[in-house]
Order: C-alpha cells, then sequence, then structure tokens
C-alpha cells in the first residue's frame, strides 16, 4: 500500500489567497485624492502605483528594514512616488493624503474576505491541522484578520517585516517552522503565487500548493506544477491533501 504523507501544519499566504482589497489601489487612491481637489484617473494612479511599488520593493526590499525605514513610512513613500508618477506636484496635499490612505488599509472594510477561504480554514481545522500565516505583509496584518473575524483560525501570524525575510527566502519558512516546533516534512504552504507560495517553500523543505483561480494557468505553471499541486479555488485543497503522496518537496 501506498504510504499516505500526514500534514500536521498549514501555513497560509493572505493577500489574493485568503483576501483581497474591495476596491483597486487606483480606485482608492483617486478618491482620497478627489477628497483632496485632486482629480486623477485611477488608471493613472494605478499604473503610478505599480511602477512606483515595484521600484521601491527593488530598491528597499521588505519595507526598507535593512535600510532603517519603517514599514509606515516605506508606504507613505509610495503613495508620494505614486501621485509623483501620476503627474501631481503638490507635495502638501499628497503627504496628508498618503496618511489617510496608510490608516484606510489598516481597516477590515478595506478588505474583503475570498470565497470558500472561512469555509476551508474551518475545515482545516475541524480536521486537527494547525494553522499559521506567512505572508509578505506589514504589522497591520494581525489587526486586519482579527476584524475580519479569520484571526482566530491561525496559531501565529508571521509578517515579513517581523520575520526580518520576506517570501520567498527560505529563512522566513524556517522561522515558521520553529514557532511550530514542526518538521518541513510535515508542513505544506498555500499561496497564490509561484515564486514566493510555491517555490520559496519547497526550497525549505515544505510541500506546497498554489491557488491559481478561475484564469487558465499559466503555461510555465502548468509544466513545473504538478496538477495534484494546483488548486483551481480553495475548496479543491482538502482533497488535495487526502492525495498528497510522500513525495519529497523539491526534487
Amino acid at each position: 500500500m501506498a504510504h499516505r504523507l500526514q500534514i500536521r501544519l498549514l501555513t497560509w499566504d493572505v493577500k489574493d489567497t485568503l483576501l483581497r482589497l474591495r476596491n483597486p489601489v487606483g480606485e482608492e487612491y483617486a478618491a482620497k485624492g478627489r477628497a483632496h481637489g485632486l482629480e486623477v484617473e485611477p488608471s493613472v494612479l494605478e499604473q503610478g502605483f505599480r511602477q512606483a511599488y515595484k521600484a521601491h520593493s527593488r530598491s528597499f526590499p521588505n519595507y526598507g528594514l535593512s535600510h532603517g525605514l519603517t514599514s509606515r513610512q516605506w508606504w507613505l513613500d509610495v503613495v508620494l512616488q505614486t501621485f509623483h508618477l501620476a503627474g501631481v506636484r503638490d507635495a502638501q496635499a499628497v503627504a496628508l493624503i498618503a496618511e489617510q490612505l496608510y490608516e484606510d488599509f489598516s481597516k477590515p472594510c478595506t478588505w474583503q474576505v475570498l470565497d470558500g477561504a472561512e469555509d476551508t480554514l474551518r475545515g482545516c481545522r475541524t480536521r486537527g491541522l494547525r494553522l499559521a500565516v506567512v505572508s509578505n505583509f506589514d504589522r497591520r496584518l494581525e489587526g486586519i484578520l482579527a476584524g475580519l473575524g479569520l484571526r482566530e483560525y491561525f496559531d501565529f501570524v508571521l509578517t515579513s517585516e517581523d520575520a526580518g525575510w520576506s517570501k520567498p527566502d527560505p529563512r522566513i519558512f524556517q522561522e515558521a517552522l520553529r514557532l511550530a516546533h514542526m518538521e518541513p516534512a510535515v508542513t505544506a504552504h498555500v499561496g497564490d503565487n509561484y515564486l514566493c507560495d510555491y517555490q520559496g517553500p519547497r526550497a525549505a523543505g515544505l510541500h506546497s500548493f498554489l491557488v491559481v483561480g478561475p484564469q487558465a494557468v499559466d503555461p510555465m505553471v502548468r509544466d513545473s506544477v504538478p496538477k495534484e499541486h494546483i488548486l483551481p479555488t480553495l475548496a479543491h485543497l482538502l482533497p488535495a491533501l487526502d492525495h498528497l503522496g510522500g513525495s519529497t518537496p523539491g526534487l
């Protein structure tokens, strides 16, 4: 009889796996801009945000912790640069907008729980699985999860800001294993990003599942991820755990 691996701990990505923003970033930024008399198209702000976020993440990774920044300052700088790229030169007005946006994105009402997320977490707990968060988020995440009623499902929440390392760095997964007093062979990670949530945990010896959603699977993912590790929806997780064999991650 084939050996069935018994997973005991599931670590979870959060953004776009369990939660998502209620409104696109560009719309949120545009709404705050209008409140301060600045008319900027949401699409322009969306594009500016993507550019600013990418550049800031490259220059000051993991919220600039190694450069002496706080995550709050890091995000304020991203907002300032976003509006600058959108052609806004009123730095004083944008500074006020940035402070308000930081607070808004701290509030649970800005976020929504994805379909099937709470049912899946509850089902995992019913099976006796331990659950934890491993997320490239800042320290606001605890309050957001609590406000949305999800914090109670997790033994702990480990953000990249708290850990000092961001996914896909294997050290953040190793820290989660240390906190849980668990071995990688009985741990699996669940998330939506191929590099951070599939390759990263496997490099640390964990098993992993990739949530792809209803869209067509990227050819690179389809060719490199076994189909039994791909979850079209979160509802597919528990059946996937039932069929997880004894293969070694990363091999």
